[in-house]
C-alpha cells in the first residue's frame, strides 16, 4: 500500500522545491568535469562502466506512485542503458538531491562479487559528504572508490571502447 497523503504531500513538495538551480549549485560545470575526469581516468584501468546521474527531483509522477529512490534508480539504469555492457559491468550511480539520497546499482556479473553492504559504504561516504555541504569532494571519494572495487574485481584486460558516456547526467 503507498505512503499516506500527507507523506506524499510533503515528498512532493520537497521535490517541487528543488530545481535545476539546486543541481547546479550541488554540482557545478567544474565538478561535474572533475567527475567525468574520475570516471574516465578510473575505465582505463578495470572493465567496468560507469554511469553517474544527478537528479534535482524526481518527476511528479514518480512521486505520486510513491516510487522509491531505488526504483528511480533501476528505472534510470534500464532506460540509460546502464545495463547493455559487453562484460555486463555497468555501475550506475544515482544522486537525488530533493531527498539527499544515493542509490549504486550494478550489473549482474559486479553483483556477483561485490555485495550490497559494500556499495551502501560508498554511499554513505556521499550522503555523509552531502550533509556537510561537500558535493565535490564526497563523489570524487565514492568514484574512486568505485573505480578501486572494480580494478580488484575487474581489472583491464588491454584496450577496450568505451561503452558508456563518462560525462555525468543531470536531470
Amino acid at each position: 500500500m503507498g505512503a499516506p497523503f500527507t507523506h506524499r504531500m510533503r515528498r512532493a513538495w520537497r521535490h517541487w522545491l528543488s530545481n535545476g538551480g539546486a543541481a547546479r549549485r550541488a554540482f557545478p560545470a567544474t565538478t561535474l568535469s572533475a567527475i567525468a575526469q574520475a570516471i574516465t581516468a578510473g575505465e582505463q584501468t578495470h572493465r567496468g562502466e560507469v554511469r553517474l546521474i544527478v537528479e534535482a527531483a524526481m518527476p511528479s509522477d514518480a512521486i505520486w506512485l510513491d516510487q522509491s529512490n531505488r526504483q528511480r534508480a533501476l528505472a534510470l539504469f534500464a532506460e540509460h542503458g546502464v545495463w547493455d555492457t559487453e562484460d555486463n559491468c555497468g555501475v550506475l550511480v544515482y544522486i537525488n538531491l530533493a531527498e539527499r539520497k544515493v542509490d549504486i546499482v550494478a550489473d549482474r556479473a559486479i553483483t556477483r562479487k561485490i555485495d550490497a553492504s559494500t556499495w551502501q559504504k560508498v554511499c554513505s561516504t556521499m550522503t555523509e559528504g552531502f550533509a556537510r555541504g561537500d558535493f565535490h569532494a564526497s563523489t570524487l571519494a565514492a568514484i574512486e572508490h568505485i573505480n578501486e572495487l572494480l580494478r580488484q574485481h575487474f581489472p583491464a584486460t588491454g584496450a577496450r571502447a568505451n561503452e558508456l558516456p563518462d560525462r555525468p547526467i543531470v536531470l
